[in-house]
């Protein structure tokens, strides 16, 4: 792939994930570092800056073996095809592999269900995968079953084609019936393992929500995602002053109502397919314990 530079001052690996389909910025990084990118004849580096009209080459690797362990895991798939399949995942369900979780994650079911028919630009760790959900969240996901469907699955996201909703159990009362949030999120200065609206190496992010239910102290309310940004409704929701019921790390520290873990489930799947085009649609019932908290606070009045 033979690509040239058009914005002065352009870092290599940011101008990679604007114009290469199906790459992050993550992945770009990789293949920079592995020594996949060359500058104008010379190997690349991830913080270069590039001046216009620089010749990017880019050679997507083959897919290394996955050196990861398929274990038989439960999975609900509720969509599948030669392309793209769609799991509805439950909660505590870790997506790939990653410290403290090697062997009991949804890529491992996958690799024991579907063997190596899976896509590989995502790396060995996430065959698969072209986008996550948190693991205490529930609900849709979709999975590329090779890199065609990958690279357009992935361009969807990046141009919010992909239509994601969820329902959400929010802390407190709406005076409105609808509205959005539009805040910048990036990582939060000082605990890493978070993220934060802020203005300072941030991403444009908004979401749109509507009132479903009220009850005496929370609302059950509807996300669609215009954007896609790491732990975003959690974040918006907080940052607007309504935590969402039971996320212990952006809202309140003490489980309520029995919940100890955000009540958010990804309910509604909508893309275009990456071989024909034509609309898919897929939907998720609330899982049993989103059904159980509503059951109390419909209790409570």
């Amino acid at each position: 792939m033979i690509l040239f530079a058009d914005i002065p001052g352009e870092r290599l690996d940011a101008f990679l994930a604007r114009t290469a389909e199906g790459l992050t910025r993550s992945a770009a990084q990789r293949l920079i570092e592995e020594g996949y990118v060359r500058r104008n004849g010379k190997p690349g580096k991830k913080n270069d800056k590039l001046n216009p009209s620089d010749e990017i080459s880019v050679e997507i690797p083959d897919a290394k073996p996955v050196e990861i362990t398929p274990r038989e895991i439960p999975l609900e798939i509720v969509y599948e095809d030669e392309d793209v399949l769609v799991i509805n995942k439950p909660k505590g369900l870790v997506v790939h592999p990653a410290a403290g979780h090697q062997e009991d994650t949804l890529v491992n079911g996958l690799l024991f269900s579907h063997g190596d028919r899976l896509s590989g630009i995502n790396g060995q760790l996430r065959p698969g995968i072209v986008h996550r959900i948190d693991k205490d969240t529930s609900g849709l996901l979709a999975v590329a079953k090779n890199d065609l469907a990958h690279t357009v699955l992935a361009s969807q996201l990046k141009d919010h084609s992909m239509g994601r909703t969820y329902d959400a159990i929010v802390c407190g009362s709406f005076r409105e019936d609808s509205g959005t949030v539009d805040a910048p999120i990036g990582r939060h200065p000082t605990d890493r393992k978070k993220m934060c609206v802020t203005q300072r190496n941030s991403k444009p992010a908004v979401t749109h929500w509507q009132v479903v239910a009220r009850y005496r102290g929370y609302t059950h309310i509807r996300c669609n995602l215009e954007t896609g940004r790491t732990h975003q409704i959690r974040v918006h929701m907080a940052h607007i002053g309504h935590p969402i019921l039971g996320d212990t790390v952006y809202g309140h520290k003490k489980a309520e109502l029995g919940q100890d873990s955000q009540c958010l489930h990804a309910g509604v799947l909508c893309f275009s397919h990456p071989r024909d085009g034509r609309p898919v649609v897929v939907m998720a019932d609330l899982p049993e314990y989103f059904k159980e908290v509503l059951e109390k606070l419909a209790r409570i009045g």
